[in-house]
């Protein structure tokens, strides 16, 4: 919908004296014969647009049909604004809910998992799980690659860890049963022994 108030620079409650005159300015100011070429066919439009205006504000009825018009047009804009800032509203309570919901549902995985480690730690068990930690939090490769001097000497620091973790535990008497049975009454170093003896 046009603004013919806005066309003919006037306030809303302008009186038909003010519009008047604001009509005869603004008809001075964009005559075409005033201008050249293409600045003419917009001085054109643009005097259309005053004469348009001018013939609906300068007839009380017209106005006042053009008022009603423009105000039902204004409500229905603050209604289409209300609904969009509800809708906005209403997407980031459903995304904040959401949110807390994945949060809950991962404090929940993660106490779980606590629990679960804290009943294995100082067992091998316990071991397991920060092997198998280290194993699902490892940065993903694209491709295999060969094994570099960093790597072999992170693989012999770890074999070097749990040789020296066997001794202590060797010499706990707490533990000693424990490797004994793990060492020699285990099947399968039963049968490693077996191939090197």
């Amino acid at each position: 919908m046009k603004d013919y108030y806005g066309i003919l620079e006037v306030n809303e409650k302008a009186s038909p004296e003010i519009i008047d005159k604001a009509y005869k300015t603004l008809v001075k100011k964009y005559h075409p014969d005033l201008y050249s070429s293409i600045e003419k066919i917009e001085a054109d439009k643009k005097l259309q647009d005053i004469n348009e205006a001018y013939h609906i504000l300068s007839d009380h009825f017209l106005r006042s049909q053009y008022d009603l018009e423009l105000q039902r047009e204004r409500m229905r804009s603050q209604e289409k604004q209300r609904e969009e800032i509800q809708a906005e509203s209403t997407y980031q309570n459903e995304n904040k809910t959401w949110n807390a919901k994945q949060l809950k549902h991962k404090k929940q995985r993660n106490k779980k998992e606590n629990v679960k480690t804290k009943n294995h730690v100082g067992t091998v068990l316990g071991l397991a799980d920060v092997v198998k930690a280290l194993w699902e939090n490892r940065p993903e490769r694209t491709e295999k690659r060969k094994m570099n001097q960093k790597d072999w000497l992170a693989f012999g620091l770890t074999i070097l860890a749990l040789l020296i973790i066997g001794t202590i535990l060797w010499f706990i008497p707490f533990t000693n049963g424990w490797m004994r049975q793990l060492l020699f009454e285990n099947p399968i170093s039963n049968l490693i022994a077996g191939l090197f003896s």
